[in-house]
């Protein structure tokens, strides 16, 4: 049964290897777009560093970016069903890179 055939059915054989099982963490988003598609950077800030690097790059048609924001949302109000609400960082929209950490200097 190829994979048409399977997802027709409504079963997805999903492999997940052990290097992405892991996971990588991310406190700091860039996202972009073209015509065609939806670029998430995953940045880790880390405190006291005026440099951050991109750890994971993922690359999106915009027909499934808005499926991607239908899934978080779903999964967030799950989330707070189950946790209470979940804050958001209003205000900290330019927060300080360096989390108030030493200023870097060149």
């Amino acid at each position: 049964m190829d994979g048409q055939q399977q997802q027709k059915k409504g079963k997805l054989n999903i492999e997940l290897p052990e290097e992405a099982a892991e996971g990588i963490y991310s406190n700091f988003a860039v996202i972009s777009h073209s015509p065609s598609e939806f670029i998430l950077d995953f940045v880790r800030v880390m405190p006291g560093l005026p440099k951050a690097r991109v750890k994971s790059r993922i690359i999106l048609t915009p027909q499934h970016a808005k499926r991607l924001i239908r899934a978080l949302e779903e999964n967030v109000r799950k989330f707070e069903a189950q946790h209470g609400e979940v804050h958001d960082a209003r205000g900290y929209e330019n927060f300080p890179m360096n989390f108030g950490g030493p200023q870097g200097e060149a």
